[in-house]
């Protein structure tokens, strides 16, 4: 017999001194239990599967580059930027040739300027969201006032950490900073303005905020559903973003200097990479249909947060979990071969047929950022006395190019990606997995800020591309004759 959900609530509320809405929270919870697992939502479960296939052979008769990617690979080209390149092939006659990896920041090899960073002593990260957000390299002055400014917005507004990370806690990081972004927009009295100087605020404030977000988001996460004691430090001035992001992470509020150098290089090697990336060309659709910088910011985090994309060092760290769990004497290289075939072959880890880590879009013969990563994670081991994972994380990337040039001839090339060696750079600096994508974010939220910029000041027309449709004309029936 049907009821009334408010009515039943409110009495038996009554009797049991629990609340209205929290009763009808958990009526509503069982009902929907119920029904997934109900024969008829196994048939609409059916007819959702069913009815949403379309067949391979339409892509290729109405030449639909899926994935938005030619035949040959490339990106269909849909936009122009000035904020970064990757470069990892060049083309001779429609035809990809295999070059070495770069990544170029407003023009600047990224490698260069890290490296220039390290020499000098200091840390990168501010210099590069500068670079990315304005176009050049600052000078001392530009530099410390930029710093300056990011300090200033570093703490969340008023009762914002209580009230929409404390009392709503997530599971997963990324879902929190999502959900925060868009909260942002109603503790900002201006925030549908998209003139240059807003956009600029909101975009400065957003950089400023993610290392503190990400960083409560998780001690919530670790105290609320891991049952840990709950750390919340508040943003320190003048450390810089590397590390208040260790600062306010550990209970401690402990870090070696190294760590810091270490987790800055991460953070400048994730700021960016180009229009093309799923998260960043996220961002540019939905900042071209003109609406606020927290939509938009919140689309990109949503993006980046799937495992074919942020996610993919998670990935990683997995399949190498599985690895030392099913492959006996991993450490001897005929024996981790044989086990990375099986992985090829889909016999071992999960099915896909992947080793995760290994291969790029772009990137051919080297991906520059793990080139970097790998030199700070041999560094790294060597300190923390973990010699024997980076060997295996080496082997995993030199064996995998051995086996695949065996399979696919000698002139494949493949490379390791930058999610090979980052989750184990974060695995040997203490920083828990859950905070792995978000710190991706923390990093990307400069080169997100300056596409949005470039979008609306330099290509305002909304994106809207054409979808084929391949469903068959039909009559409609009547409701009783169906």
């Amino acid at each position: 017999m049907p009821y009334d959900l408010a009515t039943t609530s409110a009495t038996t509320a009554k009797r049991i001194n629990v609340s209205a809405d929290t009763l009808a929270a958990n009526l509503i919870k069982r009902n929907v239990k119920s029904f997934r697992e109900s024969a008829s939502f196994a048939t609409l479960t059916e007819k959702a599967a069913t009815n949403n296939v379309i067949h391979p052979s339409y892509y290729e008769q109405y030449e639909v580059k899926r994935g938005l990617r030619n035949s040959n690979g490339t990106g269909v080209l849909v936009g122009l930027t000035q904020i970064a390149d990757v470069h990892g092939y060049l083309m001779n006659e429609e035809r990809k040739v295999p070059t070495t990896g770069k990544l170029y920041y407003r023009g600047i090899d990224m490698t260069d300027l890290m490296r220039r960073c390290q020499e000098e002593g200091r840390h990168g990260f501010e210099e590069v969201a500068y670079l990315i957000l304005f176009g050049e390299l600052p000078d001392m002055t530009a530099l410390e006032g930029f710093q300056e400014l990011l300090d200033t917005s570093r703490s969340l507004p008023r009762d914002f950490t209580e009230n929409m990370i404390l009392k709503a806690p997530s599971k997963d990081i990324m879902n929190k900073l999502q959900r925060s972004v868009l909260a942002f927009y109603s503790y900002d009295e201006n925030p549908d303005d998209i003139g240059v100087a807003n956009v600029l605020k909101q975009s400065i404030e957003l950089i400023a905020r993610f290392p503190t977000v990400i960083s409560y988001g998780y001690q919530a996460k670790a105290h609320y559903f891991d049952g840990k004691s709950l750390y919340i430090h508040a943003p320190v001035s003048g450390i810089g973003t590397a590390e208040n992001i260790l600062h306010m992470i550990r209970k401690d509020n402990q870090y070696t200097k190294n760590e810091a150098e270490i987790l800055d290089l991460c953070l400048v090697i994730h700021a960016e990479h180009g229009g093309g990336n799923n998260s960043a060309f996220a961002n540019r659709v939905v900042s071209s249909s003109g609406t606020d910088t927290y939509s938009a910011i919140s689309t990109a985090v949503g993006s980046l947060k799937g495992p074919k994309h942020g996610g993919a060092n998670k990935q990683v760290k997995s399949m190498v979990d599985d690895i030392k769990q099913n492959c006996h004497n991993w450490h001897k290289r005929e024996a981790l071969k044989d086990y990375l075939v099986k992985i090829l072959k889909k016999e071992a880890y999960n099915g896909e047929g992947l080793i995760y880590g290994m291969g790029h879009a772009v990137y051919t013969i080297t991906d520059p950022r793990a080139e970097l990563l790998r030199e700070k994670a041999h560094e790294l081991a060597r300190e923390k006395n973990a010699e024997e994972m980076f060997n295996l994380y080496f082997h995993i990337e030199t064996i995998t190019k051995e086996i695949l040039c065996e399979m696919k001839g000698p002139d494949f090339t493949i490379c390791a990606n930058v999610d090979l060696y980052s989750g184990f750079v974060y695995e040997l600096l203490g920083i828990p997995e859950e905070l792995y994508t978000p710190l991706f974010a923390t990093a990307r939220i400069a080169g997100w800020c300056a596409h949005r910029i470039e979008q609306i000041i330099s290509d305002n027309k909304i994106m809207r591309p054409a979808y084929k449709s391949v469903s068959p004309i039909s009559d409609y029936v009547t409701l009783n004759q169906r």
